[in-house]
């Protein structure tokens, strides 16, 4: 018993001299740790969530999250413009949920194609976009919650907040990624289309990658799909008859709608891409510190970047915006369209009727043509390394074809 006694005392007076020990020997060992080395491990934290969530630990963290150079925002949903059946329930209602047409009611043939995604894929997309990015439409959704006295921490929950809003805390922002629920282009399966855009105060240059089909090589010799009549050769970065297709376009590209088709990615990926930087004006006018900006979504379909040259470029010159929607007014374009029947990737993916289209401004382009190199690799790396492998060796490939030359005016 004795013993027992003497063994608890001991523990009870181990136990008092660490509650006495200081920081150093024992406490928080982040007191010990320099604002710059925490603010470099909160940087690498990046997500705008878990830097809310810190802000909560201590009034050090609460103080230092602001100062978070390099911040992640995901978007958890998207509020689309239809009428909600309450009169009550406003644009920016809880009430309303988000919906997308079953693939089995689209419409069928160019025209319906045409008018499906420019109107019912963009058009609420677009306006569901500007719910969520724009912090009028948030207010909206919350006008009867209590306001904070004094500037609130970087909020833990981005459901119930726009971008701009959450972003308003950060005072030292130099690199933003924001990432939309899905992408704006309601397309059917098994097609594929993804495009990459970087802006300043209008477009810079817009690269789109398509394929009416993706699918995977067949394993058995005997299934191996038989080639286009038009076009026996498919391009694949293996092949050594691909050049004997490369100087004229493929007759494909112009029988059963095909080249509609492609005009009709191009143009919905433009529109999604000018709606896309029409919406960030409130975030880049609030950061002037802002060096780098990645607008994305959990598809892959779109990515629309900002170097800190056009940042600041669009600060200066203000954004020309198109009368009939809320996006940027897009250039006189000059576009080069490559076009396969097939092209298979490392790996055994297939793309059928698989389509490059290189945008830029008609001024820019007429301006390179005139300049020494500018139809050489530095010339077209821009297109070439738009997009992460597999589909950079689709691109390099696409792009030894022969091209179709479009012009588009202003739009």
């Amino acid at each position: 018993m004795e013993e027992g006694r003497q063994e608890q005392g001991e523990e009870a007076e181990t136990e008092a001299e660490v509650e006495e020990r200081p920081c150093g020997e024992g406490g928080d060992q982040f007191d010990r740790l320099h604002d710059a080395v925490l603010l470099d491990v909160l940087n690498r934290i990046g997500d705008v969530k878990a830097l809310g969530r810190c802000a909560l630990v201590s009034r050090r963290f609460h103080a230092l999250v602001p100062l978070v150079d390099s911040v992640f925002v995901r978007v958890d949903c998207v509020i689309p413009d239809d009428p909600p059946h309450s009169a009550s329930a406003g644009p920016g209602s809880p009430q309303q949920q988000h919906h997308q047409a079953p693939a089995a009611a689209r419409g069928r043939g160019a025209l319906a194609h045409f008018a499906r995604v420019l109107l019912g894929g963009i058009a609420r997309p677009i306006h569901a976009l500007g719910q969520i990015l724009s912090p009028a439409a948030a207010a909206v959704s919350r006008r009867a919650e209590p306001q904070p006295a004094s500037p609130p921490a970087p909020a833990a929950d981005v459901s119930h907040h726009s971008p701009s809003e959450v972003l308003r805390s950060f005072k030292e922002l130099r690199r933003l990624h924001i990432e939309l629920p899905t992408g704006e282009l309601g397309i059917d399966d098994g097609v594929l289309l993804k495009w990459k855009a970087d802006f300043g105060s209008t477009l810079g240059s817009c690269v789109i990658l398509g394929a009416s089909s993706v699918s995977s090589k067949p394993t058995s010799p005997s299934a191996q799909p038989e080639p286009a009549a038009d076009d026996s050769t498919a391009a694949s970065p293996d092949s050594n008859r691909e050049t004997e297709d490369l100087g004229s376009v493929p007759e494909s590209l112009y029988t059963n709608g095909g080249l509609k088709l492609r005009v009709v990615w191009t143009i919905s990926s433009l529109i999604a891409a000018s709606a896309r930087h029409y919406l960030l004006q409130p975030i880049i006018s609030n950061h002037a510190t802002l060096e780098s900006l990645n607008l994305t979504d959990a598809d892959g379909q779109g990515v629309l970047t900002m170097d800190k040259r056009q940042l600041q470029e669009l600060r200066v010159r203000p954004v020309s915006a198109s009368s009939s929607s809320h996006r940027t007014l897009m250039p006189a374009l000059s576009m080069r369209l490559h076009y396969a029947p097939l092209v298979e990737l490392p790996g055994g993916t297939l793309l059928k009727g698989a389509t490059l289209v290189a945008i830029r401004p008609s001024e820019d382009a007429l301006r390179e043509s005139q300049g020494v190199g500018a139809a050489g690799s530095v010339g077209t790396c821009w297109i070439s390394e738009a997009f992460e492998e597999p589909y950079r060796t689709a691109a390099k490939v696409l792009l030894k074809r022969s091209p179709y030359c479009l012009e588009m005016n202003s739009f």
